[in-house]
């Protein structure tokens, strides 16, 4: 288990007195973990740069190059190293 100082502000302190009297929580620590557990994850959408979406497009569109066995794929690797 990770310990952490947290710094809140007075609004979000009694939100947190608010949540652990109503559920009976016992500490704010088993609050905090609470309200992140019932937060819904859903509905945060991690935004890609476009300059990622654009190389993986480019990605995409390149053919692979097909070997006959493992060996002769790590033999060309070797040589770019």
């Amino acid at each position: 288990m990770t310990s952490a100082i947290v710094n809140l502000t007075e609004e979000n302190n009694r939100f947190l007195n608010i949540i652990k009297a109503h559920f009976g929580i016992k500490n704010k620590s088993d609050a905090i973990n609470f309200v992140v557990e019932n937060f819904p994850k859903k509905e945060i959408e991690l935004e890609v740069r476009p300059e990622y979406i654009r190389k993986l497009q480019k990605l995409r569109k390149q053919k692979g190059k097909v070997y006959n066995s493992a060996q002769e794929m790590f033999k060309e690797f070797e040589k770019d190293v």
